[in-house]
């Protein structure tokens, strides 16, 4: 629990801090950490030889690389054993701000409200549905909590009704592995059909016949989803036939029903190029006709409305994407003509089509902005917002005629809001505010701020941070810094309840949106990837020595997190800049870069070449190599680290971490902690009930508040 304690002066803390660390160092100087055995390898490419002591840890059937891990993490359960407690009290604090009996803002679809809610004590969703009226029966399409009995991990996704609101089709994963099995439930007798469909995306749409089913199918090695198949309800699922395969290994396919629900679309891409197959909904045993062939470095999207495709593409070298215009029978791009023009300064991220309106998301100047045009171009307008440290996002909006446009907005010191606009009045119902419980939140008691450090190059890098009022800049804040910096993915500021866990006890926030997001727009992705990757490490650095010279903090304070692509990110800065942080946190990270990016067997290795480069080419391999947090392991001192991954991880498998994990053991010469915590029952997401995520967030929240000598 919070206390008044925790507020006391900055010189008695620091005091703390230091006798708690002598205390806590003596207690864990006698534990011994794993020593994983050597066992040299040699990898070769473009006559380079790469020693690889560890890569015998790349097999999960050798019961050898299990008792390691095991051993990891009795290791880690030995050094943290002191906080173990308070891991508990973090896990109660956190679960205590949640509102468990809570339920989604209600959204009509075809004649139903959807509800989502959740039940005191259980940590898993019900889905529900209402006919006609929110005043009608309740109707549970799935209670989770009783389909996730008996599974140590239970994901229930793509749920898809049938257009006559008599058949869902849902996917469920047990091993965390995304491999996904498709079920048919029926609605009116609750039975579950026979048919089981395996490795799939767990996603799919129904043709408007109600009994033909399109579904995505999984390479089963590679995990790349490849194939579109078309299922007839009934009929053995070993029957269906291919109706689309994607024959080139850097692209992905998927397949979805527009809003319209006019057409099934076959959506094929890759990191710079994209292609879509469409077919009329009600022929859902047709063949597909090619909208527009893929030409490398064009990309669109598509969405239908009346007798028309809207494409959102980068075509005639819009950078920034611009929003085209074309009729149903003339789709290729010499017909598609200019609605929005391309902006320089604004990216256009998406639309949402309505019978009157047309509605924009944008972002200029790293701020997400909401468009509202009329199709009559009698109006034009964007909604207010007003501070710096904000998100906003359309939401569910699955039906045309009508004048409410429903989003969401948050912030990072406001608890995320559901709002119904009325485009038409420019009225806003605020439907639901998250929920804070405890009553000891407060928005006021933080101060939020939008900060713009300098890169080495001169860029100016944003970042968005929190904490409590009343901080002094005097170097001696505990502040945490995250960051992602890949695959244009933006982290835009958000609210988080668990954080206040960390800023009520003095830390301050910060994420650097650095360069490889797409914050500052598109050009912002693509100074921070491919030849251009160092960008994305550097930003952070500079970031962190930004708030460490304006006194927020300084580097016996100053720790860094990043998960997944943001793991790589934490493996390259702390090679650079070791000294500059006293803790680190590398979730599921990808740190063995330049050996998985030359495995094509490896799940999503081909796909990512356009973003990391392809190393079966000397000049990729070689930038690759510089930076690759696995093999620039050094003799010298490095940061404390707490470095956590899921075995059935199939973004990034887990023999990365802990290679690395092993290598940085032998090769560091100082004597911070080392940690590697491996969850022998999750992959990339972590643990599957929202509960029992809130325990690793407790993990890497006691882990940093120990190292500020924070024990309560």
């Amino acid at each position: 629990m919070i206390q008044k304690s925790t507020f006391f002066s900055i010189a008695s803390l620091i005091f703390a801090a230091s006798i708690y660390a002598q205390e806590t160092s003596k207690k864990t100087m006698e534990i011994t950490p794993p020593k994983a055995e050597k066992i040299a390898k040699e990898l070769m490419a473009h006559d380079d030889i790469r020693i690889d002591n560890y890569y015998w840890l790349n097999n999960p059937e050798d019961e050898k690389v299990i008792n390691y891990l095991k051993e990891e993490n009795e290791y880690y359960e030995s050094m943290t054993a002191h906080t173990k407690k308070f891991k508990e009290d973090l896990f109660e604090e956190m679960k205590a701000r949640i509102k468990e009996d809570d339920e989604s803002v209600p959204y009509k679809l075809n004649g139903y409200y959807y509800i989502t809610r959740y039940e005191i004590g259980k940590d898993y969703p019900i889905y529900t549905r209402k006919k006609g009226s929110l005043e009608a029966t309740e109707e549970i399409l799935f209670d989770v909590n009783e389909m996730a009995k008996g599974h140590s991990y239970y994901n229930l996704t793509g749920l898809n009704v049938s257009e006559d609101n008599t058949l869902i089709s849902f996917g469920v994963d047990t091993l965390s592995r995304r491999k996904y099995d498709i079920f048919i439930k029926n609605l009116k007798t609750g039975d579950i059909y026979p048919e089981r469909i395996p490795l799939t995306t767990g996603s799919a749409t129904w043709g408007s016949d109600n009994k033909t089913l399109f579904y995505t199918r999984k390479d089963e090695k590679t995990l790349r989803a490849d194939r579109i198949y078309r299922h007839t309800l009934g009929t053995d699922p070993i029957a269906d036939e291919v109706v689309f395969t994607e024959n080139d290994d850097t692209f992905n396919t998927y397949v979805y029903k527009t809003k319209s629900k006019k057409f099934i679309v076959i959506g094929s891409y890759s990191t710079l190029t994209s292609e879509f197959r469409v077919l009329k909904a009600d022929r859902p045993t047709g063949d597909f006709k090619i909208f527009q062939p893929r030409e490398r470095g064009l990309e669109y999207s598509i969405s239908h409305y009346g007798n028309n495709w809207y494409v959102l593409t980068n075509k005639d070298k819009a950078l920034n994407f611009k929003l085209m215009k074309t009729s149903e029978d003339k789709t290729s791009k010499e017909n598609w003509e200019d609605m929005i023009p391309h902006r320089d300064d604004v990216l256009l991220e998406d639309i949402d089509i309505f019978k009157d309106y047309l509605v924009v998301s944008e972002r200029n100047n790293g701020l997400t902005k909401l468009r509202i045009k009329k199709w009559n171009g009698k109006e034009d307008y964007y909604l207010p917002f007003d501070n710096e440290t904000y998100t906003a996002f359309t939401t569910q909006n699955p039906e045309f005629d009508t004048k409410i446009l429903r989003y969401g907005y948050n912030s990072l010191n406001t608890p995320a809001s559901v709002i119904d606009f009325n485009m038409e009045t420019k009225e806003k119902t605020v439907l639901k505010e998250t929920e804070v419980l405890g009553g000891k939140f407060d928005k006021d008691n933080y101060e939020t701020e939008r900060l713009w450090a300098t890169a080495a190059d001169g860029t100016k890098i944003p970042m968005s941070v929190i904490y409590r009022k009343g901080i002094k800049k005097d170097g001696k804040n505990p502040t945490l810094v995250y960051g992602y910096g890949s695959y244009g993915a933006t982290i835009d500021p958000y609210f988080s309840s668990v954080r206040l866990s960390l800023l009520d006890r003095g830390f301050i926030f910060a994420i650097a949106h650095v360069r490889g997001g797409e914050y500052m727009g598109r050009q912002w992705y693509e100074d921070g990837k491919l030849l251009k990757k160092k960008n994305t490490f550097t930003d952070f650095i500079d970031a962190s020595k930004y708030l460490v010279e304006q006194g927020y903090t300084s580097p016996e304070h100053l720790y860094a997190s990043g998960g997944s692509a943001g793991g790589l990110l934490m493996g390259a800065v702390i090679n650079m800049a070791p000294h500059l942080y006293n803790g680190v946190i590398a979730s599921v990270p990808f740190v063995d870069v330049v050996t998985t990016m030359l495995d094509d067997s490896i799940p999503l290795t081909t796909g990512e070449y356009d973003e990391w480069g392809n190393p079966n080419e000397v000049e990729y391999y070689n930038y690759m190599k510089s930076y690759s947090p696995y093999d620039n392991v050094e003799a010298k001192a490095y940061p404390n680290m707490l470095v956590t991954t899921g075995l059935h991880d199939s973004q990034v498998q887990y023999w990365e971490p802990a290679k690395w994990v092993a290598k940085l053991r032998d090769l560091k010469t100082d004597n911070n902690t080392l940690l590697l915590q491996t969850n022998m029952d999750a992959g990339h997401g972590g643990a599957s009930g929202r509960f029992e995520a809130l325990k690793e967030v407790a993990m890497d929240y006691a882990f940093l508040l120990d190292l500020e000598g924070i024990k309560e």
